[in-house]
């Protein structure tokens, strides 16, 4: 027979493994969603299609390649006129944004710590992430190769994994608040002393609003030539389908394009312009001729200036590039925030200024290299802005206006006053000196003021700006603090506040100890240079003592009837001695004889002695030395 013990279950807690594997699987799921809403988009459009190509299963297999597509990865059309295979590289970078944005949200989810998980590593958290969505991309890869648009190997394992990685580095970066530092031991110190700086900061945001400007000026551009040549753009849509599934998923392809024309925009506002093929130009100085049958037809193509020379309607898009440099310098140059330290000086805002336009040139750069790409073989093997062109282009403009326009912004700015609209520092103020003849204002007994309210109003130091007209050295104080009547009438104010502890006191005159009779010294008396000293051997030099008196010759202190509100020397009875008399209490107060006492000088008792008590055949206690 086994006896049978309860032992609490075992707390099964995971570990960092088990966080890294949840954060892998979290990938997965992430993938898994993007592909699923990519293929329910392309089942909508192939059931609403009156003819189909295929069935459903290549209806699936178009939906595996576009998802690929939408990661940068080029797709190959097989089933060409000529019979060779033609590459399809121009990615919607709208629907770009549905991976990037599910890949960042999974990992910064996977960062944070959970109620029964630990917290991975941020590097942990990034492989995990990452290898978990490249393993449904892997699996989607093999299963499209054998669909009417395959992609090719290659181009996936060269934008799949980057594109991921750093999609997941931004959300755990997220999870982690943002930090701005410490960088890497492996990073050289002078660099991370550069990105240390407050001016890495202001290029950064300046460099932003630079892109922004750019962007928005393109996307500009493409709507108002869409609108001067809404007959062509409808003409091309008619034209290229006869249904409305057709035309709905022209449309719903034109919107995924439109960051891409904005693009487009920005790069002809920029000057290099773009291609519509290989040869074929088209910049504000002059659009190239694409032949009898012009550039293919879709709608947005329709924007495109005609072929010829560029005429001043043309040239204008120049504002574009000039909105994005005066921008950037006047980001570079602006007044610091409210509260915040001082802006940086004309030579920080002129190097600020040039980072900003390398970083909007690489900017620009990049995204013209991810808008274009090849649609075909032959003349349409190069569609888009070329990316070296257009980058250099943003930075020599972008630089040639905000590297001039941030220095002398920032030295306008740092002149007397300021630009308009900004207000004058405060100037000295006045202070009014009080009327010696009506004398200080009464201060309310209720609230009686401080010592910084009976001052009266100060003017405010000057600030430390050797520009400001008010400033002087060492000038700290009002000017009416020297006049001798505000300082008396300062002076009174205070007096009033302060509720009577500042009591002014008459000087007495000191009286010296009395010389017994014949010189000799009396028991008890200690002499002093100044003042009387009672039996205690405390002098008493005629200012107010606090405190009770001595005790009596039994030892007792008196009550508190007898000596509260009473200072020492004056007649008070003792405890066990009625109507006891100090001696000499008159003298050490008002600093001469007593006129109560009418002994004459000769027998007057000496200060220290004390009457002695009747004899009751008691020891006599000891006194006090």
């Amino acid at each position: 027979m086994t006896e049978a013990t309860d032992h609490p279950p075992a707390p099964v807690q995971g570990g960092r493994t088990a966080a890294l594997a949840g954060a892998c699987v979290r990938g997965a799921l992430a993938a898994g969603l993007g592909l699923g809403s990519v293929t329910v988009l392309v089942m909508v459009v192939w059931i609403s299609s009156p003819y189909p190509d295929s069935g459903p299963g290549g209806a699936l297999h178009v939906a595996a390649a576009l998802w690929l597509l939408l990661h940068g990865a080029e797709l190959v059309r097989p089933a060409t006129l000529t019979g060779a295979p033609a590459p399809v590289g121009v990615v919607p970078l709208l629907l770009v944004a549905l991976p990037v944005w599910l890949v960042y949200r999974t990992a910064r989810d996977a960062a944070e710590p959970g109620h029964d998980r630990p917290r991975p590593t941020a590097g942990g958290a990034v492989c995990a992430v990452t290898g978990g969505y490249l393993l449904v991309a892997a699996a989607a890869l093999a299963y499209g190769t054998g669909g009417p648009l395959p992609s090719r190997p290659l181009a996936a394992a060269l934008h799949l994994p980057p594109l991921v990685a750093l999609a997941a580095a931004a959300g755990v970066w997220t999870a982690h608040g943002r930090p701005t530092g410490p960088l890497p031991a492996w990073v050289p110190g002078r660099i991370r002393v550069g990105l240390a700086r407050s001016r890495t900061a202001v290029a950064v945001r300046a460099a932003g609003v630079g892109l922004a400007v750019l962007l928005g000026g393109g996307a500009l551009l493409v709507a108002v030539s869409l609108v001067w040549h809404a007959g062509a753009a409808r003409e091309s849509l008619l034209s290229l389908s006869g249904v409305w599934s057709g035309r709905t998923a022209l449309l719903l392809l034109a919107a995924a394009l439109v960051p891409n024309a904005a693009v487009w925009g920005a790069a002809y506002g920029l000057g290099p312009g773009f291609l519509l093929g290989t040869g074929a130009a088209v910049t504000p100085l002059g659009a190239a001729s694409l032949g009898v049958t012009g550039p293919p037809p879709f709608p947005l193509l329709a924007a495109v200036p005609a072929a010829g020379p560029g005429t001043w309607a043309h040239w204008t898009v120049a504002v574009v590039p000039v909105a994005a440099g005066a921008a950037v310098g006047w980001t570079c140059g602006g007044r610091g925030r409210e509260g915040a330290a001082p802006g940086p000086g004309p030579r920080d805002a002129a190097v600020a200024a040039l980072a900003a336009a390398l970083l909007v040139g690489a900017a620009v750069a990049v995204l013209a290299a991810a808008s274009g790409g090849p649609l075909g073989t032959g003349r349409l093997s190069a569609f888009g802005p070329v990316w070296w062109s257009a980058g250099g282009a943003a930075v020599a403009w972008t630089a040639g206006l905000g590297v001039p326009v941030a220095p002398a912004l920032r030295a306008w700015r740092r002149r007397e006053g300021g630009p308009p609209g900004v207000p004058a520092p405060p100037g000295p103020v006045a202070v009014a000196a009080p009327d010696p003849v009506a004398g200080p204002a009464p201060v309310p007994p209720q609230e009686p003021a401080g010592p910084h309210e009976a001052l009266g109003p100060q003017r405010p130091a000057p600030e430390d700006d050797p520009g400001d007209p008010a400033f002087e050295p060492y000038d700290f104080l009002p000017a009416a603090w020297e006049d001798p009547v505000a300082r008396e009438a300062r002076w009174s104010a205070l007096k009033e506040a302060s509720g009577g502890l500042m009591t002014a006191f008459p000087p007495t005159p000191v009286a010296g100890p009395a010389a017994p009779e014949g010189g000799e010294r009396v028991e008890g008396d200690v002499p002093d240079e100044g003042g009387v000293r009672d039996e205690s051997g405390v002098r008493d030099d005629g200012a107010r003592q606090c405190g009770p008196p001595p005790p009596g010759p039994s030892g007792d202190a008196p009550t508190d009837g007898a000596w509260e509100g009473r200072a020492p020397g004056r007649d008070v009875p003792g405890h066990d001695v009625p109507g006891a008399h100090v001696p000499g209490a008159g003298a050490s107060r008002a600093g001469g004889p007593d006129p109560a006492d009418s002994r004459a000088p000769g027998d007057r008792a000496a200060p220290g002695d004390v009457p002695e008590a009747p004899d009751t055949g008691a020891p006599e206690p000891p006194r006090r030395p």
